[in-house]
């Protein structure tokens, strides 16, 4: 459970510095939605109940914050997860450029799953679509650049949170 709350704790730094950059750019009217990441480092290199439950944990935390019903998030990053764990043998998952791919893909089926379920509330919904695509094109274009340094930063805390003794050849914890 030690590399779930590990996980988490870095979901939230990311989840704190990505509210900050949306209140940033909200004069420009563009949100930045980088679900993706929260589901593909857990999905790739955790077993499935510790990775589950920090990508459970982070959705919630998504769902605490949006005027969307509660476990909307929840749900759909716990399907991400899965689908991502399934394939995960498939794919180069030590690759970082493999995990910013995943990223990517995971980030754009999770955006537009989540566009579609709540433009049916708009009361014009074709006209919100050219918003809804430059806010795809800025959370694309945000994974690509900070994927890397993000997945770094999710392995060094892991490695960082490892008892003194595992690290020298004793498996203790």
């Amino acid at each position: 459970m030690r590399r779930a709350l590990v996980i988490f704790t870095t979901l939230i730094l990311l989840w704190s510095v990505l509210t900050e950059l949306n209140h940033a750019l909200s004069p420009w009217h563009v949100y930045l939605w980088i679900g993706g990441l929260f589901v593909t480092y857990s999905a790739l290199t955790l077993a499935l109940r510790p990775g589950v439950l920090s990508t459970l944990s982070a959705g919630m935390i998504f769902d605490a914050a949006a005027p969307i019903p509660f476990g909307t998030h929840t749900l759909l990053f716990a399907a991400a997860h899965v689908i991502i764990f399934n394939i995960r043998d498939r794919v180069p998952r030590d690759e970082t450029v493999a995990r910013v791919v995943i990223a990517l893909l995971a980030n754009l089926a999770l955006f537009l799953v989540l566009s579609f379920f709540l433009i049916a509330r708009l009361p014009a919904p074709a006209e919100a679509w050219p918003r809804l695509i430059v806010d795809l094109i800025c959370s694309q274009l945000l994974i690509a650049s900070i994927g890397p340094w993000f997945f770094a930063l999710q392995a060094g805390a892991l490695e960082i949170s490892r008892p003194f003794t595992t690290r020298y050849g004793r498996d203790v914890e």
